[in-house]
């Protein structure tokens, strides 16, 4: 059993234990999702059971050697340091790539010319969405309200001024 199952200290019987319990409620849009992440975490346990070993990958153009091997071997000390103070070349090109997060969707546009800096970098904030929204609802109250909406909206506006 690799380390990572250890660190994770999750047996079969708890994950049945726990799909048994959340088992017994209503089958509702929250229940659901715990079971869909339920699933994917007992298939990442199976996976790692199956394959034990290191999960990153062996190329240090684009991950860091690990700190043993690189305080013993000269090659992975340049390859550390070349990918520490360049970055990694990302493929010419566009990509967008979003996460679900507690307040909305977190995205992220980039636009690649092939060098290791990108050429175009957008990052798409939940709050950004939520704020938008503050017209709207600031409509037919006073000035002062805007500290009471903004406070229920739950804005950080250090992730929206860009």
């Amino acid at each position: 059993m690799s380390a990572a199952v250890q660190a994770m200290n999750f047996s079969d019987q708890t994950l049945a234990r726990f799909a048994r319990e959340v088992a017994k409620y209503p089958a509702d849009q929250k229940v659901s999702a715990v079971m869909a992440c339920l699933a994917i975490v007992q298939q990442c346990v199976q996976w790692l059971k199956a394959n034990p070993g290191p999960v990153i990958t062996d190329n240090h153009k684009v991950a860091p050697p690990a700190r043993v091997d690189m305080k013993s071997n000269m090659e992975e000390l340049i390859h550390h340091f070349k990918l520490f103070t360049e970055g990694f070349h990302v493929p010419e090109g566009e990509a967008y790539a979003a996460v679900e997060h507690p307040k909305g969707e977190f995205g992220i546009y980039m636009v690649s010319d092939g060098a290791n800096k990108p050429y175009r970098l957008k990052i798409r904030a939940p709050g950004f969405a939520h704020l938008a929204a503050l017209d709207e609802m600031g409509k037919g109250h006073m000035i002062a309200d805007a500290v009471a909406i903004i406070g229920t909206m739950d804005i950080v506006f250090g992730e929206i001024d860009r």
